[in-house]
Protein backbone atom coordinates (compact mmCIF):
# COMPACT_ATOMS: atom_id res chain seq x y z
CA UNK A 1 0.00 0.00 0.00
CA UNK A 2 1.60 3.28 -1.10
CA UNK A 3 2.27 6.15 1.29
CA UNK A 4 0.14 8.49 -0.80
CA UNK A 5 -2.80 6.12 -0.57
CA UNK A 6 -2.56 6.31 3.24
CA UNK A 7 -1.67 10.01 3.50
CA UNK A 8 -4.66 11.25 1.53
CA UNK A 9 -7.38 9.58 3.63
CA UNK A 10 -5.50 10.41 6.84
CA UNK A 11 -5.44 14.07 5.83
CA UNK A 12 -9.10 13.89 4.83
CA UNK A 13 -10.15 12.38 8.17
CA UNK A 14 -8.12 14.88 10.21
CA UNK A 15 -9.48 17.82 8.20
CA UNK A 16 -12.93 16.33 8.67
CA UNK A 17 -12.42 16.40 12.44
CA UNK A 18 -11.37 20.06 12.33
CA UNK A 19 -14.33 20.93 10.10
CA UNK A 20 -16.60 18.94 12.41
CA UNK A 21 -15.68 21.19 15.34
CA UNK A 22 -16.27 24.29 13.19
CA UNK A 23 -19.62 22.88 12.02
CA UNK A 24 -20.74 22.17 15.58
CA UNK A 25 -19.96 25.75 16.56
CA UNK A 26 -21.73 27.06 13.46
CA UNK A 27 -24.83 24.96 14.13
CA UNK A 28 -25.01 26.24 17.69
CA UNK A 29 -24.75 29.86 16.50
CA UNK A 30 -27.24 29.24 13.67
CA UNK A 31 -29.74 27.76 16.14
CA UNK A 32 -29.50 30.88 18.29
CA UNK A 33 -29.79 33.14 15.21
CA UNK A 34 -32.76 31.28 13.69
CA UNK A 35 -35.45 33.36 15.50
CA UNK A 36 -33.86 36.60 14.21
CA UNK A 37 -34.83 37.23 10.55
CA UNK A 38 -31.97 39.67 9.97
CA UNK A 39 -29.37 36.97 10.74
CA UNK A 40 -30.83 34.27 8.51
CA UNK A 41 -29.02 35.39 5.31
CA UNK A 42 -25.69 35.26 7.15
CA UNK A 43 -26.51 31.77 8.40
CA UNK A 44 -27.37 30.67 4.86
CA UNK A 45 -24.05 32.00 3.59
CA UNK A 46 -22.21 30.17 6.36
CA UNK A 47 -24.05 26.96 5.49
CA UNK A 48 -23.09 27.33 1.82
CA UNK A 49 -19.43 27.97 2.66
CA UNK A 50 -19.12 25.01 5.01
CA UNK A 51 -20.85 22.75 2.49
CA UNK A 52 -18.42 23.97 -0.20
CA UNK A 53 -15.48 23.19 2.11
CA UNK A 54 -16.85 19.70 2.69
CA UNK A 55 -17.26 19.17 -1.06
CA UNK A 56 -13.66 20.28 -1.61
CA UNK A 57 -12.38 17.98 1.18
CA UNK A 58 -14.34 15.03 -0.20
CA UNK A 59 -13.06 15.63 -3.71
CA UNK A 60 -9.43 16.41 -2.87
CA UNK A 61 -8.70 13.88 -0.15
CA UNK A 62 -11.41 11.18 -0.24
CA UNK A 63 -12.09 10.91 -4.00
CA UNK A 64 -15.83 11.58 -3.80
CA UNK A 65 -17.38 14.00 -6.30
CA UNK A 66 -20.69 15.10 -4.81
CA UNK A 67 -23.54 15.76 -7.23
CA UNK A 68 -25.37 18.50 -5.32
CA UNK A 69 -24.04 21.77 -3.92
CA UNK A 70 -26.56 22.32 -1.13
CA UNK A 71 -28.06 19.84 1.32
CA UNK A 72 -29.37 21.98 4.19
CA UNK A 73 -28.49 21.73 7.84
CA UNK A 74 -29.11 17.98 8.09
CA UNK A 75 -25.85 17.09 6.35
CA UNK A 76 -23.79 19.49 8.47
CA UNK A 77 -25.31 18.09 11.68
CA UNK A 78 -24.55 14.49 10.69
CA UNK A 79 -21.13 15.42 9.30
CA UNK A 80 -20.20 17.34 12.46
CA UNK A 81 -21.12 14.39 14.68
CA UNK A 82 -19.19 11.95 12.50
CA UNK A 83 -16.20 14.25 12.10
CA UNK A 84 -15.81 15.01 15.80
CA UNK A 85 -16.46 11.45 16.97
CA UNK A 86 -14.38 9.80 14.23
CA UNK A 87 -11.54 12.28 14.61
CA UNK A 88 -11.53 11.87 18.39
CA UNK A 89 -11.41 8.05 18.22
CA UNK A 90 -8.75 8.02 15.52
CA UNK A 91 -6.60 10.69 17.19
CA UNK A 92 -6.93 8.98 20.60
CA UNK A 93 -5.82 5.61 19.25
CA UNK A 94 -2.93 7.26 17.39
CA UNK A 95 -1.84 9.21 20.47
CA UNK A 96 -2.03 6.12 22.69
CA UNK A 97 -0.06 4.00 20.22
CA UNK A 98 2.66 6.65 19.91
CA UNK A 99 2.77 7.01 23.69
CA UNK A 100 3.17 3.26 24.19
CA UNK A 101 5.83 2.98 21.48
CA UNK A 102 7.79 5.92 22.87
CA UNK A 103 7.56 4.71 26.46
CA UNK A 104 8.50 1.15 25.57
CA UNK A 105 11.46 2.28 23.49
CA UNK A 106 12.64 4.56 26.31
CA UNK A 107 12.49 1.73 28.81
CA UNK A 108 14.42 -0.64 26.57
CA UNK A 109 17.11 1.94 25.74
CA UNK A 110 17.74 3.10 29.32
CA UNK A 111 17.29 -0.32 30.90
CA UNK A 112 14.66 0.82 33.37
CA UNK A 113 12.10 -1.69 32.17
CA UNK A 114 10.69 -3.94 34.87
CA UNK A 115 9.77 -7.60 34.29
CA UNK A 116 6.08 -8.21 33.68
CA UNK A 117 4.69 -11.73 34.15
CA UNK A 118 1.99 -12.83 31.69
CA UNK A 119 -0.08 -15.88 32.54
CA UNK A 120 -1.91 -17.43 29.60
CA UNK A 121 -3.85 -20.72 29.65
CA UNK A 122 -1.13 -23.33 30.06
CA UNK A 123 1.66 -20.82 29.41
CA UNK A 124 3.50 -18.41 31.69
CA UNK A 125 5.62 -15.69 30.08
CA UNK A 126 7.83 -13.09 31.74
CA UNK A 127 8.54 -10.06 29.56
CA UNK A 128 9.66 -6.51 30.11
CA UNK A 129 7.43 -3.47 30.35
CA UNK A 130 9.24 -1.88 27.41
CA UNK A 131 8.63 -4.85 25.12
CA UNK A 132 5.03 -5.01 26.23
CA UNK A 133 4.56 -1.30 25.52
CA UNK A 134 6.07 -1.61 22.03
CA UNK A 135 3.90 -4.64 21.27
CA UNK A 136 0.74 -2.86 22.42
CA UNK A 137 1.70 0.24 20.44
CA UNK A 138 2.24 -1.76 17.25
CA UNK A 139 -1.09 -3.54 17.79
CA UNK A 140 -2.90 -0.21 18.13
CA UNK A 141 -1.15 1.07 14.99
CA UNK A 142 -2.49 -1.97 13.15
CA UNK A 143 -6.00 -1.12 14.41
CA UNK A 144 -5.62 2.40 13.00
CA UNK A 145 -5.79 1.17 9.38
CA UNK A 146 -9.29 -0.43 9.56
CA UNK A 147 -10.44 2.51 11.68
CA UNK A 148 -9.21 4.87 8.97
CA UNK A 149 -11.02 3.04 6.15
CA UNK A 150 -14.17 2.77 8.26
CA UNK A 151 -14.14 6.54 8.83
CA UNK A 152 -13.58 7.17 5.11
CA UNK A 153 -16.38 4.77 4.12
CA UNK A 154 -18.82 6.39 6.55
CA UNK A 155 -17.85 9.84 5.30
CA UNK A 156 -18.46 8.84 1.67
CA UNK A 157 -21.76 7.12 2.50
CA UNK A 158 -22.96 10.21 4.36
CA UNK A 159 -22.00 12.45 1.45
CA UNK A 160 -23.69 10.12 -1.06
CA UNK A 161 -26.89 10.20 1.00
CA UNK A 162 -27.09 13.98 1.43
CA UNK A 163 -25.05 15.36 -1.50
CA UNK A 164 -25.63 12.70 -4.13
CA UNK A 165 -23.46 9.90 -5.50
CA UNK A 166 -19.90 10.16 -6.67
CA UNK A 167 -18.95 10.69 -10.30
CA UNK A 168 -18.28 6.99 -10.95
CA UNK A 169 -21.68 6.00 -9.58
CA UNK A 170 -23.37 8.71 -11.65
CA UNK A 171 -21.56 7.40 -14.72
CA UNK A 172 -22.66 3.82 -13.99
CA UNK A 173 -26.26 4.94 -13.59
CA UNK A 174 -26.11 6.98 -16.79
CA UNK A 175 -24.63 4.06 -18.74
CA UNK A 176 -27.38 1.76 -17.45
CA UNK A 177 -30.00 4.35 -18.35
CA UNK A 178 -28.63 4.84 -21.87
CA UNK A 179 -28.37 1.09 -22.43
CA UNK A 180 -31.97 0.58 -21.36
CA UNK A 181 -33.13 3.56 -23.45
CA UNK A 182 -31.23 2.33 -26.50
CA UNK A 183 -32.81 -1.11 -26.21
CA UNK A 184 -36.20 0.54 -25.72
CA UNK A 185 -35.81 2.52 -28.94
CA UNK A 186 -35.21 -0.69 -30.90
CA UNK A 187 -38.31 -2.21 -29.33
CA UNK A 188 -40.33 0.92 -30.08
CA UNK A 189 -39.26 0.81 -33.75
CA UNK A 190 -40.35 -2.81 -34.00
CA UNK A 191 -43.67 -2.01 -32.34
CA UNK A 192 -44.19 0.81 -34.83
CA UNK A 193 -43.46 -1.57 -37.70
CA UNK A 194 -46.10 -3.93 -36.36
CA UNK A 195 -48.61 -1.10 -36.13
CA UNK A 196 -47.95 0.04 -39.72
CA UNK A 197 -48.29 -3.53 -40.97
CA UNK A 198 -51.64 -3.88 -39.18
CA UNK A 199 -52.85 -0.56 -40.58
CA UNK A 200 -51.91 -1.60 -44.10
CA UNK A 201 -53.48 -5.02 -43.69
CA UNK A 202 -56.67 -3.95 -41.94
CA UNK A 203 -57.18 -0.58 -43.64
CA UNK A 204 -55.62 0.18 -47.02
CA UNK A 205 -55.40 -3.42 -48.14
CA UNK A 206 -59.05 -4.13 -47.30
CA UNK A 207 -60.16 -1.08 -49.26
CA UNK A 208 -58.07 -2.29 -52.18
CA UNK A 209 -59.79 -5.67 -51.99
CA UNK A 210 -63.20 -3.99 -51.96
CA UNK A 211 -62.22 -1.86 -54.97
CA UNK A 212 -61.04 -4.94 -56.89
CA UNK A 213 -64.32 -6.72 -56.14
CA UNK A 214 -66.38 -3.73 -57.32
CA UNK A 215 -64.37 -3.43 -60.52
CA UNK A 216 -64.73 -7.15 -61.12
CA UNK A 217 -68.48 -6.93 -60.74
CA UNK A 218 -68.58 -3.94 -63.10
CA UNK A 219 -66.50 -5.81 -65.66
CA UNK A 220 -68.75 -8.86 -65.53
CA UNK A 221 -71.83 -6.68 -65.89
CA UNK A 222 -70.36 -5.08 -69.03
CA UNK A 223 -69.23 -8.36 -70.61
CA UNK A 224 -71.71 -9.46 -73.26
CA UNK A 225 -74.16 -6.66 -72.55
CA UNK A 226 -75.63 -5.26 -75.79
CA UNK A 227 -74.69 -1.67 -76.39
CA UNK A 228 -71.88 -1.65 -73.84
CA UNK A 229 -69.12 0.70 -74.81
CA UNK A 230 -65.93 -1.09 -75.86
CA UNK A 231 -63.83 1.73 -74.48
CA UNK A 232 -65.66 1.58 -71.12
CA UNK A 233 -65.15 -2.16 -70.91
CA UNK A 234 -61.46 -1.73 -71.71
CA UNK A 235 -61.02 0.96 -69.06
CA UNK A 236 -62.72 -1.21 -66.45
CA UNK A 237 -60.46 -4.11 -67.41
CA UNK A 238 -57.38 -1.90 -67.04
CA UNK A 239 -58.60 -0.60 -63.68
CA UNK A 240 -59.21 -4.17 -62.52
CA UNK A 241 -55.65 -5.14 -63.48
CA UNK A 242 -54.22 -2.08 -61.75
CA UNK A 243 -56.17 -2.89 -58.56
CA UNK A 244 -54.73 -6.41 -58.50
CA UNK A 245 -51.24 -5.02 -58.96
CA UNK A 246 -51.91 -2.51 -56.18
CA UNK A 247 -52.94 -5.34 -53.85
CA UNK A 248 -49.81 -7.32 -54.68
CA UNK A 249 -47.61 -4.31 -53.97
CA UNK A 250 -49.43 -3.55 -50.71
CA UNK A 251 -48.95 -7.13 -49.54
CA UNK A 252 -45.27 -6.92 -50.46
CA UNK A 253 -44.82 -3.60 -48.63
CA UNK A 254 -46.62 -4.89 -45.54
CA UNK A 255 -44.48 -8.01 -45.56
CA UNK A 256 -41.27 -5.99 -45.91
CA UNK A 257 -42.23 -3.65 -43.05
CA UNK A 258 -42.94 -6.48 -40.62
CA UNK A 259 -43.91 -10.09 -41.35
CA UNK A 260 -46.81 -11.26 -39.20
CA UNK A 261 -45.43 -14.80 -39.50
CA UNK A 262 -42.51 -13.75 -37.27
CA UNK A 263 -44.81 -13.09 -34.32
CA UNK A 264 -47.32 -15.84 -35.06
CA UNK A 265 -45.11 -18.73 -36.21
CA UNK A 266 -41.56 -17.74 -35.26
CA UNK A 267 -38.25 -17.16 -36.97
CA UNK A 268 -38.12 -20.46 -38.84
CA UNK A 269 -41.43 -19.82 -40.65
CA UNK A 270 -40.60 -16.16 -41.35
CA UNK A 271 -37.25 -17.06 -42.95
CA UNK A 272 -38.96 -19.79 -44.95
CA UNK A 273 -41.20 -17.08 -46.39
CA UNK A 274 -38.15 -15.00 -47.27
CA UNK A 275 -36.57 -18.00 -48.99
CA UNK A 276 -39.72 -18.61 -51.05
CA UNK A 277 -39.82 -15.01 -52.27
CA UNK A 278 -36.09 -14.71 -52.95
CA UNK A 279 -36.19 -16.03 -56.53
CA UNK A 280 -32.97 -18.05 -56.06
CA UNK A 281 -32.27 -21.17 -53.97
CA UNK A 282 -32.00 -20.24 -50.29
CA UNK A 283 -31.12 -22.92 -47.72
CA UNK A 284 -31.94 -22.20 -44.07
CA UNK A 285 -30.37 -24.24 -41.26
CA UNK A 286 -32.33 -23.40 -38.09
CA UNK A 287 -30.41 -24.80 -35.09
CA UNK A 288 -32.07 -22.84 -32.27
CA UNK A 289 -33.67 -24.86 -29.47
CA UNK A 290 -36.19 -22.16 -28.57
CA UNK A 291 -37.37 -18.69 -29.53
CA UNK A 292 -35.10 -15.81 -28.49
CA UNK A 293 -36.48 -12.62 -26.97
CA UNK A 294 -38.70 -10.62 -29.32
CA UNK A 295 -36.14 -7.86 -30.03
CA UNK A 296 -33.38 -10.42 -30.66
CA UNK A 297 -35.57 -12.56 -32.91
CA UNK A 298 -36.59 -9.51 -34.94
CA UNK A 299 -32.96 -8.42 -35.36
CA UNK A 300 -31.96 -11.91 -36.56
CA UNK A 301 -34.81 -11.86 -39.08
CA UNK A 302 -33.95 -8.47 -40.55
CA UNK A 303 -30.23 -9.30 -40.77
CA UNK A 304 -31.01 -12.47 -42.72
CA UNK A 305 -33.64 -10.82 -44.91
CA UNK A 306 -31.51 -7.81 -45.82
CA UNK A 307 -28.51 -10.02 -46.59
CA UNK A 308 -30.62 -12.25 -48.85
CA UNK A 309 -32.16 -9.24 -50.61
CA UNK A 310 -28.73 -7.67 -51.23
CA UNK A 311 -27.31 -10.96 -52.51
CA UNK A 312 -30.13 -11.30 -55.05
CA UNK A 313 -30.42 -7.66 -56.16
CA UNK A 314 -26.82 -6.45 -56.12
CA UNK A 315 -24.48 -9.46 -56.09
CA UNK A 316 -26.18 -11.72 -58.63
CA UNK A 317 -26.04 -14.68 -56.24
CA UNK A 318 -27.32 -18.08 -57.38
CA UNK A 319 -27.12 -19.89 -54.06
CA UNK A 320 -27.58 -18.54 -50.52
CA UNK A 321 -27.04 -20.28 -47.19
CA UNK A 322 -28.47 -19.07 -43.85
CA UNK A 323 -27.22 -20.73 -40.64
CA UNK A 324 -28.66 -20.03 -37.19
CA UNK A 325 -26.73 -21.32 -34.16
CA UNK A 326 -26.61 -20.65 -30.42
CA UNK A 327 -24.57 -21.23 -27.29
CA UNK A 328 -25.30 -20.63 -23.62
CA UNK A 329 -25.49 -16.84 -23.87
CA UNK A 330 -25.70 -15.83 -27.54
CA UNK A 331 -27.50 -16.56 -30.79
CA UNK A 332 -25.78 -16.25 -34.16
CA UNK A 333 -26.86 -15.86 -37.75
CA UNK A 334 -24.50 -16.18 -40.74
CA UNK A 335 -25.55 -15.61 -44.36
CA UNK A 336 -23.24 -16.73 -47.17
CA UNK A 337 -23.73 -16.36 -50.91
CA UNK A 338 -21.82 -17.08 -54.13
CA UNK A 339 -22.38 -13.63 -55.62
CA UNK A 340 -19.99 -11.01 -56.93
CA UNK A 341 -19.09 -9.61 -53.51
CA UNK A 342 -18.07 -6.02 -52.93
CA UNK A 343 -20.83 -5.28 -50.39
CA UNK A 344 -20.28 -1.90 -48.70
CA UNK A 345 -20.73 -2.11 -44.89
CA UNK A 346 -21.33 1.65 -44.79
CA UNK A 347 -24.26 1.43 -47.21
CA UNK A 348 -27.73 2.32 -46.01
CA UNK A 349 -29.06 -1.21 -45.56
CA UNK A 350 -26.02 -2.82 -43.94
CA UNK A 351 -25.18 0.18 -41.74
CA UNK A 352 -28.76 0.20 -40.49
CA UNK A 353 -28.47 -3.48 -39.61
CA UNK A 354 -25.18 -2.81 -37.82
CA UNK A 355 -26.80 -0.06 -35.71
CA UNK A 356 -29.70 -2.34 -34.83
CA UNK A 357 -27.36 -5.16 -33.77
CA UNK A 358 -25.02 -2.86 -31.82
CA UNK A 359 -28.00 -1.31 -30.03
CA UNK A 360 -28.71 -4.77 -28.62
CA UNK A 361 -25.08 -5.25 -27.47
CA UNK A 362 -24.32 -7.55 -30.41
CA UNK A 363 -21.60 -7.73 -33.05
CA UNK A 364 -22.04 -7.37 -36.80
CA UNK A 365 -19.46 -8.29 -39.46
CA UNK A 366 -19.39 -8.10 -43.25
CA UNK A 367 -16.78 -10.03 -45.26
CA UNK A 368 -17.33 -9.33 -48.95
CA UNK A 369 -14.19 -9.13 -51.09
CA UNK A 370 -14.59 -8.13 -54.75
CA UNK A 371 -15.54 -11.20 -56.74
CA UNK A 372 -17.10 -12.85 -53.69
CA UNK A 373 -18.09 -14.79 -51.83
CA UNK A 374 -19.92 -12.68 -49.23
CA UNK A 375 -20.48 -13.61 -45.61
CA UNK A 376 -22.57 -11.47 -43.25
CA UNK A 377 -22.79 -12.50 -39.60
CA UNK A 378 -24.38 -11.19 -36.42
CA UNK A 379 -24.02 -12.36 -32.83
CA UNK A 380 -26.61 -11.23 -30.29
CA UNK A 381 -27.27 -11.96 -26.61
CA UNK A 382 -30.24 -14.23 -25.93
CA UNK A 383 -31.79 -11.52 -23.75
CA UNK A 384 -31.78 -7.81 -24.67
CA UNK A 385 -29.68 -5.44 -22.51
CA UNK A 386 -31.44 -4.47 -19.26
CA UNK A 387 -34.24 -6.73 -20.33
Amino acid sequence: MSGNRIARPVTGVLLGAVLGVAELLFLAVAALAAPIPALRPAAARGLARLTALERARLSRWLGHEAARHDSGYAYLAARAALGVLGGYVWASVLFLSVLLLAGGTWDLIWGDSEPVPLELPGVKIVTSGGALGITAGLALLAVLVPLLWAAVALDRRLAAHFLGPAGEELMRRRIAELTETRSGIVKAVDDERRRIERDLHDGVQQRGVALAMLLGRARHSLDGKPGASASAAELVAQACGESRQLLDELRSVAWRIYPTALDELGLRAALAGVAERAGVPVTVHHNLTGRPASEIETALYFVAREAITNAVKHAGAHDILVVLTEDERTVNVAISDDGNGGADPSGGGLSGLARRVLALDGTFTVDSPPGGPTRIAATLPKAPPCG
